[in-house]
């Protein structure tokens, strides 16, 4: 039978009515949250709400305009972009990762020095120098991070320099560490990105092991489901509040539709009462002016002393409801995937013997025809995003043949996004805003700002609509659900699903991959 660790008992993070916002403009406000050890809390929103904001405000990383965060216990932090030194290494990361446990294993050869040699204290020394080596599993460290690293598939050799990795690999490095950490408290800015099935798996694992306190941002419908007791939703309430609703994501998207619907049920009915009250008002207003007689023998004064009195009682009312009602629901952004035409020719795309030394190896032929569908699998360095880069032509294959339709259009979506300039608007990347408009993907205000300032999933987003407005006639995803909001996803998935284009998914989203079983799969080794 396994042991399930017990809780770390002074693991626990607080905020109370965090705000911040970035170039007068809110990002965050009147967010609270109360989380102690055993809890694991998903966040979650809309693109652009402040998610990876609030991680770093948790972290310290950043200052809140108004708002307190407390801390008890140590912080390990996983963000999406992981910054280093041109000299910095693999061992570099595992050295800051283990100083705690390195450093509580030399105290402890220090207080065990101290006690064979009579020192006065050492007797307390040596307790507490062994309790902390024991909190935090020190003689354990080495292996926990060299199991991590193997498990998340990263790279293992301490001399190799990050520089010389790519994106995933840098960030599987990143958060092997914080899971061999042993921190209290785990910042984590979604972390399925980059992940393969039994890295996912392993995450899992360990976070439900978890003895402190989990915060963590993912699309990762999954994982929210498997590893979250709670879920902070930073799309607002019919009362402007940020909410903490309890169990995983299944449980809060009930909930959530049935929040929606009662809040614009209740905004249709105070909307009608409010329409009768001043229809009311009017006409009382009209009676007051226009047929208003004092009592025969009464004096004009009589008339203009009660007449004031009566209006402003009635227009007292009318603020007090007006002040009381519920704000109109905000219209959601709402993915509307355009029609792409099928393709003028029957094969669209195909392969045969492509290879690429030390990114892809030999792999079945494939053909993709109009309308079709295919889903790419493989563990990490099996090379989906080389085959996709193939497909779209913008890498040479050392072997083999990529074969294209004489009139077919093929857009990549690449993992990362990556524009050229980041001072540019998303208005002013493309000829005519109105199509981005219409997509329903950035919000107005976000069309006029650098792309630059945009939030990495903002960025994704555009990425998407910039790809979408070049009409493809086959659709390249790669890993396409990373950095977008959960509702998005849903959406976008409904979209591929129908559309009329070819579509080439290559993902490790297990929630995605289910809704996408019935499409013929290749799976590179």
């Amino acid at each position: 039978m396994r042991t399930v660790p017990q809780p770390t008992r002074h693991a626990h993070l607080r905020a109370d009515d965090l705000t911040k916002g970035f170039e007068a403009r809110p990002v965050l406000s009147g967010v609270s949250l109360t989380a102690s050890a055993g809890q694991r809390v998903g966040v979650i929103g809309e693109n652009g709400r402040g998610k990876s904001t609030l991680l770093r405000l948790l972290a310290g990383d950043l200052d809140p305009d108004t708002g307190s965060v407390t801390r008890h216990g140590s912080v390990a932090t996983a963000d999406q972009e992981l910054p280093f030194a041109d000299d910095d290494t693999v061992g570099t990361i595992v050295d800051r990762a283990l100083a705690a446990a390195r450093a509580a294993l030399a105290e402890v050869d220090a207080a065990a020095s101290a006690l064979a040699g009579d020192e006065p204290g050492a007797d307390d020394r040596y307790a507490g120098a062994l309790a902390e080596a024991e909190r935090l599993e020190a003689w354990d460290a080495e292996r926990r991070a060299d199991l991590a690293l193997a498990a998340l598939g990263a790279p293992a050799d301490r001399s190799r320099r990050l520089a010389e990795l790519s994106v995933g690999q840098r960030y599987r490095v990143r958060l092997a560490c914080v899971l061999a950490e042993r921190a209290d408290v785990l910042l984590l800015d979604e972390p399925t990105n980059h992940l393969d099935a039994s890295g996912m798996d392993y995450l899992t694992a360990r976070l439900r092991e978890h003895r402190g306190v989990v915060v963590l941002v993912s699309h990762d419908r999954t994982l929210l489901d498997e590893v979250c007791t709670a879920l902070l939703d930073l799309d607002p309430n019919a009362d402007g509040e940020v909410v903490l609703h309890g169990g995983g994501y299944s449980a809060f998207k009930a909930a959530k539709a049935a929040e929606r619907a009662r809040w614009e049920q209740r905004y249709a009915l105070e909307s009608a009462r409010d329409a009768e009250l001043r229809e009311e008002v009017a006409a009382a207003e009209a009676r007051l002016i226009t047929s208003w007689r004092p009592p025969k023998g009464a004096g004009k004064h009589k008339r203009a002393t009660r007449a004031p009195s009566r209006m402003r009682n009635v227009a007292r009312r009318l603020d007090e409801l007006t002040g009381q009602r519920v704000p109109k629901p905000p219209e959601p952004l709402r993915f509307s995937g355009p029609d792409l035409a099928a393709g003028p020719d029957e094969v669209l795309l195909g392969a045969s013997g492509v290879t690429v030394p030390g990114r892809l190896r030999p792999h079945p032929d494939l053909a993709v025809a109009a309308g079709g569908r295919l889903v790419v699998s493989g563990e990490n360095g099996t090379g989906k995003s080389t085959l996709l880069a193939v497909l779209a032509g913008r890498l040479a294959p050392a072997t083999g043949v990529v074969r294209h339709g004489a009139r077919t259009r093929i857009g990549l979506l690449s993992q990362e996004s990556d524009f050229p300039d980041p001072a540019l608007s998303p208005a002013r990347l493309v000829r005519d805003p109105e199509p981005l408009r219409d997509l329903g993907l950035l919000p107005d205000v976000d069309l006029t700002r650098p792309v630059g300032r945009l939030s990495t999933g903002q960025r994704r987003r555009l990425s998407l609509a910039l790809l979408l407005l070049g009409s493809p006639h086959v659709l390249l995803l790669d890993e396409p659900t990373n950095h977008l909001s959960i509702t998005l996803v849903d959406e976008l998935t409904e979209a591929l699903l129908v559309t009329s284009a070819a579509v080439v998914v290559a993902t490790h989203d297990r929630r995605l991959r289910g809704d996408l079983a019935s499409w013929p799969h290749l799976r590179l080794i």
